[in-house]
């Protein structure tokens, strides 16, 4: 009788206990528009935290097509002592290829409308040419937060964006 009272009490508690609530699906049409970069953090596989691109700037377009354009510049880009963007020193040039990062393509959501799948057309990075690179999403009012699992540096790398109006 004793483990029958226990049963009822707990099976009262979990019933009154609030679900949590489910993540909300995000659509096409909540991504469609023009974001700012607000921050870019990578952690690596040993925890190790960090800003790839500090006081960084961007863009990210979505359009309604399925298209969509990334560009993030480090706060600070070493401008060229020649004046030509084809001149640079080496120390330019690698400044430069450090502290960009754009490409453009498709995107698709998948049916949960917790991820994409950004379809990589071209990319300053060449390597990233072609594929298929998949995101998780996060949205919150109109502020986006865009995860990769599967980093470049071999961690996370997680990019917040706020909707421009």
């Amino acid at each position: 009788m004793g483990s029958l009272i226990v049963n009822r009490v707990f099976a009262s508690m979990i019933a009154a206990m609030p679900l949590a609530a489910a993540a909300e699906k995000i659509t096409k049409a909540q991504l469609v528009g023009s974001w700012s970069l607000v921050s870019t953090e990578n952690t690596l596989l040993n925890g190790t935290r960090f800003s790839p691109f500090e006081n960084g700037r961007g863009m990210l377009v979505f359009d309604r097509a399925g298209r969509f354009s990334w560009i993030v510049l480090r706060g600070e880009i070493p401008k060229f002592a020649s004046g030509n963007r084809t001149q640079g020193t080496p120390g330019e040039m690698k400044g430069v290829a450090v502290g960009t990062l754009a490409y453009f393509g498709t995107y698709s959501l998948d049916p949960k409308g917790d991820a994409m799948t950004m379809h990589i057309e071209a990319s300053t990075f060449a390597n990233f040419d072609g594929q298929d690179q998949k995101r998780s999403l996060g949205l919150k009012g109109n502020e986006l937060k865009i995860s990769n699992s599967a980093g470049a540096s071999g961690g996370t790398a997680v990019v917040r964006w706020k909707r421009l109006k």
